[in-house]
């Protein structure tokens, strides 16, 4: 994976610089592709987030048998989502 990032990224670098000179970035295309990949670059953190992280946290054999542990980590949980949402306003 090292390699195969280190061989993509220049080549990406390299279509930017090239794009960047014909790109009109109030074009109603480039928005349309630019909030498609917004999507999906923010669905992929989602799911990574919810189903790889926080799953594993929530089967913990300790958690599952503490109700007190799983109100604290609902809760932490929720005041996460909400500063995000809150830092999301100036982004």
């Amino acid at each position: 994976m090292a390699i195969f990032f280190s061989l993509t990224t220049p080549v990406g670098i390299m279509i930017g610089i090239g794009i960047s000179s014909a790109y009109n970035e109030n074009s109603p295309t480039a928005l349309i592709v630019e909030g498609i990949l917004d999507a999906a670059a923010a669905g992929i953190l989602n799911y990574m987030a919810l189903v790889d992280l926080l799953a594993e946290d929530f089967m913990n054999p300790r958690v599952r048998k503490s109700g007190r542990l799983q109100l604290i980590i609902s809760i932490s949980l929720l005041v996460g989502i909400a500063l995000m949402s809150l830092l999301g306003i100036w982004a």
